[in-house]
């Protein structure tokens, strides 16, 4: 595997330097990356570099692998099209804002009266993305409704809300307070909402 021009340059002028005392450490997490690269592109995230490290009786915080891993250039940049890590829903106004019933008083004591909902998006084991979305009583913590899927849709977000309505007791009409996602103005999301007479709150 070549070893991209500057990187050698670098890594050559950091391991002449006697008073790095990571100069052993480097030299490893290089031999590991490279073993992982794919098509020029590091693929090894800090977690995958701290196992192979243990492995080899070198024990390094995952802040220092990351660190390290940093100065060296070898960053993870397969998977940059979700650079921050982090899924959005906000896409702007695309349908119905709803008014803020909460106003930042997160304070229900009865269960079923105030119940939050977000889409959170994770990493497997296999690198594919995955998207949760739950539905959890201010109250209790309780998880009343608890969905996966490779794609945060609509089948999602309905299924969620169907497993909540199985889940809460006759005559229940909590406040469903979320953020202001794309898929929790529209319309499907909306009138099943007032259709099971629950009101509707955004955050702001």
């Amino acid at each position: 595997i070549m070893l991209p021009k500057a990187t050698y340059h670098d890594e050559r002028k950091r391991i002449a330097n006697p008073h790095d005392k990571y100069v052993k450490a480097k030299k490893m997490i290089l031999q590991i990356a490279q073993r992982f690269q794919v098509r020029g592109r590091w693929t090894a995230g800090y977690r995958r570099i701290q196992a192979e490290l243990d492995k080899q009786e070198l024990h390094l915080s995952g802040d220092t692998v990351r660190k390290l891993m940093g100065e060296l250039n070898v960053q993870v940049s397969l998977y940059n099209r979700h650079r921050s890590g982090k899924y959005s829903s906000y896409h702007g106004t695309v349908g119905k804002i709803a008014a803020n019933k909460l106003n930042q008083e997160f304070n229900a004591h009865q269960p079923y009266q105030v119940i939050h909902t977000d889409v959170t998006q994770v990493r497997l084991a296999n690198h594919q993305w995955a998207y949760i979305s739950v539905m959890i009583d201010e109250a209790s913590q309780e998880i009343l409704a608890f969905q996966l899927s490779t794609s945060p849709n609509k089948e999602l977000i309905m299924r969620t809300l169907e497993e909540l309505t199985d889940n809460l007791p006759d005559g229940a009409q909590p406040i469903i307070h979320s953020d202001q996602g794309w898929h929790y103005q529209l319309a499907y999301y909306t009138q099943k909402l007032a259709d099971y007479h629950f009101v509707q709150s955004m955050s702001r």
